[in-house]
């Protein structure tokens, strides 16, 4: 039992699955999403003023997944209940041993901050988050820049792109994403540091002119573009139905964590999402198998998820005999 056991066993499962044609049906394996899912953590011993705004102060963390868009949960990893999910987004991305070639990644409002729109590009990413608080950003031109007076008043023109700054930082930012590439630091330590740091370092500074520049152009291409909509939408809803399938067999001390130290509890998460990944690879396996006796076409098949888990025995049959 180790970490790298559970992931090269994960890899082999995901690759597995998007080996099957009807894998194909749901995606290409270029998207994916990323979302956390809250468990309790019961047991003796309470949280000490360490309040989540949606779960209270009872203790818990959170599995924090990547799912692509062919359903398979290709990384996972355990942060604070209390922590941003920001930081952790490029991780799965980066750091999957999976063959899955991801292009653009979506999340919820939580994952999204102007230093990961400014660090995906450096690695290749199109980032496409659902933001809940759209109409209340505001787009950051560089200087001189103009748009149409319809766009006016989303327009902050008393905050235009510091474009000398980044050009004074640039050498730094590529050292930046050079470490985190070759992994002498992770992208989440490397963003929860700078997020730490005072407004005006310099590095920190750079990274959000960039992200505020790349957040921009992306809301202007969620206004116009209705298939990116689409995408990231059905992105996040494949991520939030594959949580109801975890829920489901994580029934263990009724789906609470019992372990109090970090490397258990990434074993469970790791665990978990095994177990996930080989439903899913089953059932899709025999969905391809019955779509191919009955005869449905593969258009229909797009709308049917690899998901569901009645026909499975979760708890096992048990057989009492009386006489003995």
């Amino acid at each position: 039992v180790s970490e790298t056991a559970y992931a090269e066993a994960l890899s082999r499962l995901i690759d597995a699955h998007r080996a099957l044609p009807l894998a194909g049906v749901w995606g290409d394996g270029t998207t994916s999403s990323s979302d956390g899912q809250h468990f309790f953590a019961g047991g003796p011993g309470e949280a000490i003023a360490d309040i989540n705004a949606r779960h209270g102060k009872e203790p818990g963390v959170s599995f924090y997944t990547h799912v692509s868009d062919q359903y398979g949960p290709f990384h996972t990893k355990v942060i604070a209940a209390t922590a941003g999910e920001a930081p952790h987004v490029l991780d799965g991305l980066l750091y999957h041993q999976s063959g899955l070639a991801i292009e653009e990644h979506a999340v919820d409002t939580g994952g999204a901050s102007d230093h990961v729109f400014g660090l995906m590009p450096f690695f290749g990413y199109r980032f496409a988050p659902r933001l809940r608080d759209l109409p209340d950003r505001r787009l950051h031109l560089p200087p001189g820049s103009t748009l149409d007076p319809l766009l006016a008043p989303l327009t902050d023109a008393k905050a235009p792109i510091d474009v000398a700054h980044v050009a004074a930082h640039w050498d730094e930012l590529l050292r930046m994403a050079t470490s985190i590439r070759s992994g002498t630091v992770t992208a989440s330590a490397m963003l929860r540091r700078l997020s730490a740091y005072p407004r005006q370092n310099g590095l920190a500074v750079a990274l959000r002119e960039v992200g505020r520049l790349e957040r921009s152009i992306f809301m202007l291409n969620w206004l116009r573009d209705a298939d990116l909509r689409r995408r990231s939408n059905g992105g996040l809803n494949k991520g939030e139905s594959r949580n109801s399938l975890a829920r489901a067999i994580f029934f263990c001390r009724l789906g609470e964590l019992r372990d109090r130290t970090f490397e258990n509890q990434a074993y469970r998460a790791s665990g978990l999402n095994l177990l996930v990944a080989a439903v899913i690879l089953w059932n899709t396996r025999y969905l391809q198998e019955a779509a191919a006796d009955l005869g449905v076409d593969r258009d229909a098949m797009r709308h049917v998820a690899p998901l569901g888990w009645e026909h499975l025995s979760l708890t096992g049959a048990y057989s009492w005999d009386v006489d003995e």
